[in-house]
Parts: C-alpha cells; structure tokens; sequence
C-alpha cells in the first residue's frame, strides 16, 4: 500500500515539473514575440517589391512656345510720294515671287520716260553729228586745210556730245527704275500675314506695306530646360500638338548657343510640316531624342506624397523609406526616373498604405528556419 502510494507520489511530482517547464517555455516564447512587436512599431505590410533597372528607353524631350515664321519678309515702298492706285492681295494670300501686290500712280513718270526718251534721241543725233564732223576735220588737217586748233575744237564738240548722251541714257534709265517701282511686287513667294495700305493712300518711301511669311514656313519657338538642352540636336524629330488645331509633326532646325539667365531656358527652332498652325499661337511639342539610358521602376511605385514624386525603398533592416525622383518619361508598365540607384528595391503593391519607416513583410519571402530546442535541454538549463 505503502508503495503505491510513493508510486503515485513521484508520477505527481514529475507531472508538476514538466507542466513548470513547459509554461517557462511558453511564456519564453511570448516575451520574445512581444519585443519583437516592440521593436517593429507594430504589425508589418505585407508587400510586393521589385529591383530597379538600368535600361535603354525611347527619351522624349517636352517643351513649349509661341510658333513664328521662319522668316518674315516686310515689303515697302522704294518710290514715294505717290498714290495707290490698287491693291492686288490681301492677307492670307499665299503670293509668287514677283506678282505684282500694289501699283502706284504712275502718270507723271510715264510722262517724263517720253520726255527723257526724246532727248536721249536728240543726245544721240548730236554725238552721230560731232563724230562726223571730227572725221572732216581729222580728214582735213591731214592734208593741211585745218588748223590744229580747229581740229582741237571739233574734238572737244565730239567728246561733249558723247557725254551729253550718257547722260541722257543714265536719266532714261533711272526713270525706267522708277517707274518700275511704282509696280510693287513680291520680293519672295509665301504667305501674306499683314496688309498694312489702301488704295487711295499716299505712299512713303520705306513704308511697309506687306509683311510676308518666306515659302509659308513656320516653325516653334520650343523652350527647353537648360538640363536637357544638350539632348536636343538639329535633326531630331518632333510631333507639335495645340489644343486648337491638333498635331503635326517636325523637325528640330537649330538650337541656339545661348540659354537665358533668368528662366534658365534655351530655345529650339522646329519647323512645322503642315497643319493649321498661324504665327503668334502657343504649341506644345515632343521632341525625341533618341534612346537613352535611365533607371526604370514599375510605374505602379511611382507615389506622390506633398507634390513630390518618389517611391519606398526597402533598406536592410526590413523597413521601407520614402525617397524622392524625378519622372523622365513614363508608360503603362515602367517609369525611367532619376534618384535612385540601379538594383536598389523599391516597394510595388501596397506602397499607398506604407509610412515613412515602416516595417514590412515582402510576400513570397521565406523565414528564417527557427532552431529547434530539446525541452530536456530547457530543463536542464534551469536547474
């Protein structure tokens, strides 16, 4: 009897200290769990992330301006002080070089043009006159009937009277000039933009009259930021867009040497091919640049926190900070930036839920393996 009930005893006491153990095990396991949660400020994210990538993308260059003509002609008046007598184009006329576009009165230089032809003719049967007689007097002074002073005289007749032609002709021809200028053309084949006479107007000389686009080109005045305006080279091409009359495309003709100080901009001049596009109306263009190479994240990273982009990198602690970027250009799937570096990785879905310096759980990551722990080596521990 006595045996059982040591029996029973020492199988009591064996089961009260591997329930002791046991418990001691337990409550272990939760302190640790709790620092843990104390040290990670709280339960982690689960999320997804993703290595960013250096990779050769199309780069496309954006900038704005104000088209112009590529050159723009102004038309005047050479001959003054007469009246017009008629307007022959109007504005958004496309002229040819050399169409008549104003006609000037021109009675009165008509008028003298007879005038000075007569006496060009008249100069001209004096001179054949003179040279006549300077034949005769050379002809007689041979054979001794003239004087060398009578020779003289007859020599100076001739001279003067060659004189008095060139004369007549250089006033002949000047009114000719004149009188073609009262006929006033087109210097240059284009488009006319501005009309500045009407008939019946007195017409100064040097007044502009027309202003004409050459051949009807236009090209944007795009401003470029000074960072990317050693992207941008003659020959590139571009597509132009406007709000009001859609897209076109282009082509990069220049990019001046000098950038402005106080906007830090440089102006490329792109020729416009087609479209309805008018001088003075503001344009966007896309000017590709060929492929670059840039640093790519998924696009879904990309965030925007107080108007700044940026994505969360995941550092090596396992918490995720905000770094800022600048978009370079984006599409559908990736998004080239600068900021970051090539390989650093960067949080993709749940990155909107995430705070600066939050702990997360990359989805698909495995644990470490935990080292199993004999429960006799416990006990053993603590005795």
């Amino acid at each position: 009897m006595k045996r059982n009930s040591w029996t029973r005893a020492i199988a009591l006491s064996l089961t009260l200290a591997l329930a002791a153990c046991g418990a001691g095990e337990d409550a272990a396991r939760k302190a640790e769990a709790k620092a843990a949660a104390g040290a990670g400020g709280g339960s982690s994210q689960t999320v997804t992330v993703a290595a960013a990538a250096l990779q050769n993308l199309p780069r496309i260059v954006t900038a704005s301006g104000t088209i112009s003509a590529w050159e723009e002609v102004p038309v005047g008046a050479e001959a003054g002080g007469l009246t017009a007598t008629g307007v022959y184009v109007d504005e958004g006329r496309y002229v040819r070089q050399g169409q008549p576009l104003v006609q000037l009165n021109d009675a009165l230089l008509r008028a003298q043009l007879r005038q000075q032809q007569a006496g060009v003719q008249t100069a001209q049967a004096n001179a054949a006159r003179d040279q006549s007689a300077l034949a005769r007097a050379q002809e007689l002074k041979e054979r001794g009937f003239l004087s060398q002073a009578s020779l003289d005289t007859a020599l100076a007749n001739q001279r003067a009277s060659a004189a008095n032609l060139l004369a007549a002709q250089a006033s002949l021809s000047e009114t000719r000039t004149r009188l073609a200028q009262a006929t006033i053309r087109a210097p240059v084949s284009g488009l006319v933009i501005s009309r500045s006479v009407t008939r019946g107007q007195i017409v100064a000389p040097g007044t502009e009259l027309f202003r004409i686009v050459r051949d009807g080109r236009l090209e944007l005045d795009a401003q470029v930021p000074e960072t990317e305006l050693a992207l941008v080279r003659a020959g590139q091409s571009a597509v132009i867009s406007s709000d009001q009359v859609g897209e076109t495309t282009g082509t990069v003709r220049i990019v001046t040497p000098e950038v402005n100080t106080e906007t830090r901009l440089g102006i490329a001049r792109i020729a416009v091919s087609g479209g309805g596009f008018r001088p003075g109306m503001f344009a966007r263009a896309r000017i590709q640049v060929g492929d670059q190479a840039a640093v790519t994240v998924p696009t879904p990273a990309v965030l925007y926190r107080e108007n700044r982009a940026g994505v969360f990198v995941l550092g090596a602690d396992g918490r995720a900070r905000f770094r800022p970027v600048v978009v370079l250009s984006r599409t559908t799937d990736r998004t080239a930036v600068t900021g970051i570096e090539a390989g650093v990785r960067v949080v993709v879905e749940g990155a909107g839920f995430l705070g600066e310096g939050d702990r997360v759980t990359v989805a698909g990551a495995r644990p470490p393996a935990a080292t199993p722990v004999a429960r006799g080596s416990v006990a053993a521990a603590k005795k």
